[in-house]
């Protein structure tokens, strides 16, 4: 890991998707004097499932799992964070010990604001609450689908569902198909939707023969996602 200490925040990238999206450039100063950015690279852990958290996390870039360890040693992926995402609120402003662990999946660059600077901000700049009630209700909304997919649905449905999830995300529309911009082991693809990996394999391998998805190297392209929808059983 190494710091990069004088990046502002005013000329940030991912600004426009962030907490302080709302504030002017005088506010936004403000926040640039009390961060520090860290550049990480894959594999480093930012916090661990059980620490308690000293402040907020920013992702300026690159793309982060969130995941957790339960009672019988196996990880679950809560989410994947990506630029303009922010880490560690729910048990910073809950006041309770890290729920999951942070693992950089591809190289990123994450700002740190400490506790009391970001507990005074918040007091002072109420959007910056208002842009975190958003990002907390958007989570619960993707947990609370994830929950109802994983009673209601069979390993194959809730695998078609992921790749259209991931499609919302990350992908990147080239002629007659889209690339998934992020790359997931098929470990990674199976904590995702609590099964194993051999499944997960089994049912990729599928989706290939049915014309559905294409794979070149580890990058993944969906075809046809009208059959994606279709065998992910998604009514609208």
């Amino acid at each position: 890991m190494s710091v990069v200490k004088n990046v502002n925040c005013e000329n940030c990238s991912s600004r426009s998707k962030g907490i302080f999206c709302e504030l002017e450039n005088s506010a936004i100063k403000e926040v640039s004097k009390n961060k520090v950015m860290n550049i990480y690279k894959k594999g480093h852990t930012i916090f661990h499932q059980g620490n308690p958290p000293f402040g907020l996390y920013c992702v300026n870039s690159g793309k982060i799992k969130i995941s957790k360890i339960g009672n019988d040693g196996k990880e679950s992926i809560i989410r994947i964070a990506s630029e303009g995402d922010v880490l560690g609120h729910r048990s910073l402003f809950s006041d309770e010990l890290y729920n999951a662990t942070a693992t950089i999946l591809e190289d990123a660059a994450v700002c740190f604001i400490d506790r009391k600077f970001i507990y005074k901000a918040i007091q002072t700049h109420p959007a910056i609450a208002i842009q975190l009630i958003q990002k907390l209700s958007k989570e619960m909304g993707a947990a609370e689908s994830m929950t109802a997919s994983l009673s209601q649905k069979n390993v194959r449905e809730r695998l078609a569902e992921l790749f259209l999830m991931l499609k919302q995300s990350y992908g990147i529309k080239e002629q007659n198909r889209t690339r998934l911009d992020i790359k997931l082991t098929r470990d990674e693809l199976a904590a995702m939707i609590g099964t194993a990996s051999e499944t997960v394999i089994r049912f990729i391998s599928e989706f290939k023969d049915e014309g559905i998805l294409e794979q070149e190297g580890k990058v993944i392209f969906i075809k046809d996602e009208e059959k994606l929808i279709e065998f992910a059983n998604i009514q609208f």
